[in-house]
């Protein structure tokens, strides 16, 4: 269990210091969530530990409290249908190396595919053809 020093230009420790602009939707003493810039719905928040930690990996005492504070929230805000997604890696589409997950409220049909569903899977397919 390793938590490595945080790098100089770490937006989301930015973030979760208040040093850098945010649309801040709740706040706790280790953690953060907020609102992402693109985000991919009008509910899609992210949820950040204030210590960093690069990824899920790296440390699974502040991943597991962090994915609490997401179901806290998700309980709070009366969500009953949702994707709770995280990162580790580049290759696994990791953009910002500190610790951050995607809470994605969800409703049927809502034309927001994940590369696992069945849609993309076909698509997949097709394209290695």
């Amino acid at each position: 269990m390793t938590t490595h020093q945080p790098p100089a230009d770490c937006v989301f420790c930015a973030i979760a210091a208040g040093t850098a602009p945010a649309t801040v939707l709740r706040a706790w003493d280790d953690a953060i969530a907020f609102k992402p810039r693109g985000g991919v719905n009008d509910g899609h928040t992210l949820v950040i530990p204030r210590t960093h930690v690069a990824d899920w990996i790296e440390n699974p005492a502040i991943t597991g409290a962090i994915a609490t504070r997401a179901a806290e929230l998700a309980q709070e805000l009366g969500l009953a249908v949702g994707n709770l997604i995280t990162s580790a890696g580049e290759e696994a589409t990791q953009t910002v190396f500190h610790l951050h997950l995607h809470l994605v409220p969800r409703q049927r049909n809502d034309g927001l595919p994940l590369p696992w569903t069945p849609q993309q899977e076909a698509a997949r397919k097709v394209g290695h053809r």
